[in-house]
């Protein structure tokens, strides 16, 4: 059983670009999808397709090197980081993306203050 889905799902990720796999299949959750979506929208995947309870990811290289090379999982089941407008506004790190899930959906902390929302800070992508 999986204590941590979200987590495994960037841990997969993570260790399939280290591996300089093509593709990583990985179980289904809609939130892992709307993740996906997102790193997919923001150039970090090449594409996601759901194949009989799993997804299957394809990672995007650039010049034969992974796009996606480190995540910062912020939030954790022991410990939800929960930032509003303001917090998200000032973020420290200007490296990469922080994935927010915010009553509006799952989105990156750009979209999220430019549709004034706050939420759970999932991860730090780059």
């Amino acid at each position: 059983m999986i204590t941590a889905p979200v987590n495994d799902l960037f841990i997969r990720l993570k260790n399939a670009a280290l591996a300089r796999k093509h593709e990583c299949v990985i179980p289904y959750s809609r939130l892992k999808e709307e993740i996906a979506k997102v790193l997919v929208k923001e150039g970090y995947l090449e594409s996601i397709e759901r194949d009989a309870g799993n997804l299957v990811v394809r990672l995007k290289y650039l010049r034969s090197r992974p796009r996606l090379t480190n995540v910062k999982n912020i939030s954790t089941p022991g410990q939800r980081i929960y930032k509003n407008v303001r917090q998200l506004e000032n973020k420290a790190s200007a490296i990469g993306i922080q994935i927010v899930s915010t009553p509006a959906g799952v989105m990156t902390e750009k979209e999220a203050v430019k549709k004034r929302r706050g939420g759970e800070v999932i991860a730090e992508v780059w």
